[in-house]
């Protein structure tokens, strides 16, 4: 790994993936959160698939799917100093030939190609409502400032091969949303998988797949839907699954 230190005043490097990873956070800026992981492992790849990542934030997803065969990864990322981070966690881990920062617009951007696979950690919180932080950085994150989900699946959509996939992470209770918002953008969900905080209580995350839409029939299969992913148990431990993807585990 490339020698990089933080900043001390601001920063913090912090280990993942029982060390094979180092990331570079803000203090008091945008920190990944547990939603990072759980999508850098619902992501499946082949070694020949070019990605597009869209709001790659300080490039947590990024650096934490090169542990994954792929041969190049393109993260876009609208906010300056995020993009600037991103491209020092790429540095920190010596991913300079695999992983190509983008400070740009995903909404305005025109790369003149289309991926194999685009991912996507959107924003969460709906235009105007909740509480903005005390930083913009967080709140671009977090709130629909920047882009809303309609624009990310757009954006997805005239981004993806005719045979790509796309991968998103998103709030449960806005589960309507995304799909209404994917359907709009002309893709169809392939696999869906929920996240559940303990057994039997409501899921608080959805992980989707998505591929933009054939000429299969009406009746063709439905989506598939895979088991529940807990994430403690009952005694409030990692469940054994939760704890293989907070550690990186590999195909």
């Amino acid at each position: 790994m490339s020698e990089h230190p933080p900043d001390s005043a601001g920063e913090t490097v912090d280990a993942f993936y029982r060390g094979r990873v180092q990331l570079i956070q803000s203090k008091k800026g945008f920190r990944f959160a547990i939603d990072a992981p759980l999508l850098a492992d619902f992501v499946e790849t082949r070694p020949e698939d070019e990605l597009c990542e869209l709001g790659t934030g300080n490039g947590v997803i990024a650096v934490l799917l090169s542990l994954k065969p792929w041969k190049h990864l393109t993260a876009v990322e609208i906010q300056p100093s995020l993009a600037d981070l991103a491209r020092r966690n790429v540095a920190l881990n010596g991913l300079e030939s695999r992983i190509e920062i983008v400070e740009a617009d995903f909404r305005i951007w025109r790369p003149g190609r289309r991926f194999d696979i685009v991912l996507s950690n959107p924003p969460y919180i709906r235009k105007r409502t909740g509480f903005l932080s005390a930083s913009a950085e967080k709140s671009i994150a977090k709130h629909e400032i920047a882009c809303d989900i309609g624009e990310v699946m757009r954006a997805a959509a005239a981004l993806l091969n005719p045979d790509g996939r796309a991968f998103f992470v998103y709030p449960a209770p806005r589960e309507n949303d995304l799909r209404a918002a994917i359907a709009a953008a002309g893709l169809n969900p392939r696999t869906i998988r929920r996240v559940l905080p303990r057994p039997g209580a409501p899921p608080v995350l959805i992980l989707v797949e998505a591929g933009i839409c054939g000429e299969a029939p009406k009746d063709s299969p439905a989506e598939r839907v895979m088991a529940p992913l807990i994430l403690r148990d009952e005694l409030g431990a990692d469940t054994p699954e939760a704890q293989q993807i907070y550690e990186g585990r590999q195909s």
